[in-house]
């Protein structure tokens, strides 16, 4: 099968650091489709976390609109302490749900998945995120134009090695914003996240959102990041491009899957453009 990806479906929902809409075709030498594994457990502080999904699709042609999904898996968690967190699929949907998952910080899970009498698995650490403290907003102007610049500050812990994953959304673009972060240069200081915005208006609504992730994880993104040759797309859908994620085929291991299984606290902010 020629398989080519459009960016936009490497990285689905958002623009990476800026609002490019390059299109990077990388051929798959692949004869039959391979699995996609799109497995974030986000927990968002104040909310019990216990509703979390995993989607199953596979690649597709570069001149197919319909993503395929992968119907009758198997899928579940299981903590480090042995309790199981089954995910049962949405009839013919691709969409896995589990609704009384619970997430604990510094947690480690373990991801399988059965499907085609394949086991794939995976094992990842839930991480924190330290809570967002302020928002502010400026005007700043460059090339001619004016830009909003909207920080959002947190306090980073000063005893552990931290990995940020920002998302920003205004309500009048349709995708939102995604950046990368380390705590290398600020550890245990205050520090912020920001989003530079062209024709923001007063009373438009942003959603703000800090993910705590693993250093493997803030690598993987990095790597994509670097095979695509642009910041276009977005994290949250596992990308369908020849990258290798921390999901193994304990099958066959040369038939890997693509995606992460990512488990992260979320903190969100709602702010209004003054």
């Amino acid at each position: 099968m020629k398989n080519k990806i459009n960016l936009i479906l490497v990285l689905l929902t958002a623009v990476f650091f800026n609002s490019c809409t390059d299109v990077v075709d990388i051929a798959l030498n692949t004869d039959s489709p391979r699995l996609v594994i799109d497995a974030s457990i986000n927990w968002q502080k104040g909310t019990p976390g216990n509703i979390q999904t995993i989607k199953l699709t596979t690649i597709t042609d570069f001149h197919t609109n319909v993503i395929p999904v992968v119907s009758g898996a198997t899928v579940f968690i299981k903590s480090n302490s042995n309790v199981v967190f089954n995910f049962i699929e949405t009839p013919n949907t691709g969409v896995y749900i589990c609704s009384n998952f619970v997430p604990a910080i510094n947690q480690t899970y373990t991801l399988t998945v059965i499907s085609n009498g394949q086991t794939y698995t995976a094992t990842e650490t839930l991480q924190s995120v330290a809570s967002i403290s302020s928002v502010t907003q400026e005007i700043q102007t460059g090339l001619g134009k004016d830009f909003l610049k909207i920080k959002t500050f947190f306090n980073d812990p000063a005893v552990q090695d931290n990995y940020y994953l920002y998302k920003y959304k205004f309500t009048k673009n349709l995708k939102p914003e995604y950046s990368l972060d380390d705590d290398l240069l600020f550890q245990g200081n205050t520090f912020f996240s920001l989003v530079l915005e062209e024709d923001a208006k007063a009373g438009e609504q942003i959603e703000i959102s800090h993910y705590g992730i693993s250093k493997t994880y803030f690598n993987y993104i990095s790597k994509l990041l670097s095979v695509a040759g642009t910041s276009s797309g977005g994290p949250f859908q596992s990308p369908p491009a020849n990258v290798k994620g921390n999901i193994k085929n304990q099958s066959n291991f040369d038939n890997y899957p693509l995606g992460y299984f990512r488990l992260s606290e979320v903190d969100v902010k709602n702010y209004t453009i003054q």
